[in-house]
């Protein structure tokens, strides 16, 4: 399989990118030609970002499992399409060819039919890192219902928002699931969650841990038992559900700066079209290289370069079960090595990690296979670049530091691995179709400055002036919010929520949110939303939390807590977490808790967190203007007795 639109040098990409600026119908059409299509597009893009319109190959039909499946059953049927590598290294891995998961895929399609699932129902799915939940989302696709898949470690009630916003009828779950030496259950907070969700009508129940569960008569079947109903049938193809471009294909939850998690939702032809564009040339993916994501799939990095990007371009895509720490910290190289892994893609809160091990147990492998190395969720220092180059990729790997959102589908910014050069801590470069602008708070773009270095850059808020194929379309239910969210801050631009600044090479260094959404190991997590979490605490008056660096996860989760009595014992803190693990889960517990007296604030009433940011970073000594506090007074107390 040869890949038309693949860039391959850096005179190719400054040829493409002007092409996608100065023609971007002719530009996207010519990318889209390259899938299967059950009837072509009338128009390319139809646009407005003032009333939040965006239409990417409108009148065309398609279905993305034959993209990703069916296409390449002719040519790449024989050739590996999962490995899937298990929790314990002491278990067998599994190996599916393409035509093997084609053939699963079909089977849960009818098991989905068979239990009442239909096009356009929203399906949630709360699984481990099995194969099984690549299948379910492509069976999902295949009958042309909504996948909504909910990160394994969210808790019950946030199980419960999520199924209510979009109001999922059908749940496709594990009895459990393993996790370095943990064994997490999966069955039992679905069935905590549907306490306040009488509408759910299925729930579809896989074997993974064999914890005894609770199965109630006529809502939970087995996922072994369904299958067996349909192996009945013989040959169990299924053809896939004819659904338009523009149809949603998946809503996937993401933290906003309100409490309420956002539905943001892809369609189904343009995010297949940028997908697929970005992985083949941002990774510069060649048939037959063995290509390991470590995301999980419940994020918006699994969805689109574990499943979808990869197998839409005939790629040989790694799953793996468990933690980069277990059994020991050289699993993620164990793996490597085992499956002579050639492109590695992971986070650098797990490179910093690994970091804290040294580089003993690293020489034990030999990670000569590895030709592209990868960062995503946050920007990568400059140390962990440089230990990542040189410690796995031996200084022979290009690094791609990839920037982009679970609103933006795709990668948006970085290097081309091996093609446009690549600079430490900075994305670099947009890809073609992306169009950046850095503005300052009024909108405007912004003015270079020279920096403490003496270099002449431009700083502001990343916007993008023009629409993508991988764009999100709405927020499920609630147009009038995703218009909020993004579109209201800046005329005619999209707002990404991020600082940014450019060189004078046009290269980008992401700084951060500048909204009040953290960013904790490459996970977005709303302030409100740990701050609701907080004050359900029965001892809890209210609280203010902000970000502080930590030197693994990127951003720590800092909680300044007014309790009823300041002089509550220590072990309010331990409850005040169970809290907020049980109300969101564990990824939103607060590194640090500060019982304070009060909260700096206006007199109006609004907490300054600007102040208490300050604080958090420990620069006590510029903490600026106090005096339109209400009471200065409580700064000096929470420095004080600052943790």
């Amino acid at each position: 399989m040869s890949y038309p639109f693949q860039i391959k040098t850096k005179e190719a990409y400054e040829k493409a990118y002007q092409q996608s600026v100065s023609d971007p119908e002719g530009f996207w059409a010519d990318v889209a030609e390259q899938f299967t299509w059950k009837q072509k597009w009338d128009k390319v893009l139809n646009w407005d970002f003032k009333d939040t319109f965006i239409e990417w190959f409108r009148g065309g039909k398609l279905n993305i499992t034959e993209n990703c499946l069916d296409r390449h059953l002719e040519d790449r049927g024989d050739t590996p399409a999962i490995i899937w590598e298990p929790n314990d290294p002491e278990s067998r891995h599994r190996i599916l060819t393409y035509k093997e998961l084609h053939f699963k895929v079909m089977q849960f399609a009818h098991v989905l039919r068979n239990n009442g699932v239909k096009k356009g129902d929203r399906v949630c799915i709360y699984l481990g890192m099995v194969p099984e939940l690549a299948i379910a989302t492509l069976a999902c696709a295949r009958i042309g219902a909504i996948h909504s898949v909910i990160f394994g470690g969210f808790s019950a009630q946030s199980i419960a928002d999520r199924l209510q916003d979009a109001h999922a009828a059908f749940i496709i779950t594990a009895d459990g699931a393993y996790r370095g030496n943990k064994d997490i259950p999966l069955k039992s907070t679905i069935d905590d969650a549907l306490t306040t969700c009488p509408f759910v009508r299925k729930v579809i129940v896989l074997t993974r841990t064999h914890t005894p569960v609770s199965m109630i008569k006529g809502r939970d079947v087995w996922w072994e038992d369904e299958i067996k109903n349909v192996e009945t049938m013989g040959n169990p193809y299924f053809e896939a559900e004819v659904m338009d471009a523009e149809d949603p294909l998946f809503i996937l939850y993401t933290s906003g700066s309100t409490g309420k998690p956002k539905g943001v939702v892809h369609s189904c032809g343009g995010y297949m079209v940028y997908t697929t564009y970005s992985f083949v040339n941002v990774f510069q993916y060649t048939p037959g290289d063995v290509y390991f994501c470590t995301a999980d799939i419940g994020w918006i990095t699994g969805h689109s370069y574990i499943v979808y990007g990869p197998l839409a371009a005939g790629a040989t895509t790694l799953i793996f079960e468990g933690i980069p720490t277990y059994p020991d910290a050289g699993r993620f190289w164990d793996i490597v090595d085992k499956h002579r892994v050639n492109i590695l893609y992971t986070a650098p809160t797990a490179i910093r990690s690994l970091m804290s091990f040294g580089t003993d147990l690293i020489k034990q492998y030999k990670l000569d296979s590895l030709k592209v190395l990868g960062s995503v969720g946050e920007p990568i220092n400059e140390e962990a670049w440089h230990w990542f180059d040189e410690n796995i990729g031996k200084g022979k790997c290009p690094i791609v530091d990839t920037w982009w959102q679970t609103e933006t589908g795709g990668i948006m910014i970085s290097n081309l691995a091996g093609v446009t050069p690549s600079k430490p801590s900075y994305a670099t470069l947009p890809l073609p179709g992306i169009q950046p602008v850095l503005v300052d708070e009024n909108g405007n773009d912004a003015q270079p400055v020279t920096n403490d270095k003496g270099e002449t850059i431009v700083s502001g808020n990343l916007c993008i002036r023009f629409p993508w194929p991988g764009i999100l379309r709405t927020t499920y239910g609630d147009h009038e919010r995703f218009k909020q969210a993004y579109f209201s801050t800046y005329e005619n631009k999209y707002f990404t929520g991020d600082g940014s600044f450019r060189d004078t090479d046009g290269n980008y260094r992401i700084t951060g949110r500048v909204d009040d959404v953290l960013n904790v190991s490459g996970h977005r997590i709303g302030t409100a939303e740990v701050e609701n979490a907080i004050n359900m605490h029965s001892g809890v008056i209210e609280s203010a939390v902000v970000g502080y660096p930590h030197p693994i996860k990127g951003q720590g989760i800092y909680a300044f807590v007014v309790t009823e009595n300041s002089h509550v014992h220590e072990l309010n803190k331990d409850d005040i977490l169970q809290t907020v693990s049980r109300l969101i889960g564990a990824i939103a517990k607060p590194d640090k808790i500060q019982l304070v007296s009060g909260l700096p604030k206006t007199r109006s009433g609004k907490i300054m967190r600007r102040i208490l940011r300050k604080i958090a970073e420990g620069e006590t000594g510029n903490i600026g203007d106090t005096s339109t506090l209400l009471d200065p007074a409580v700064v000096e107390d929470i420095i004080k007795n600052k943790l």
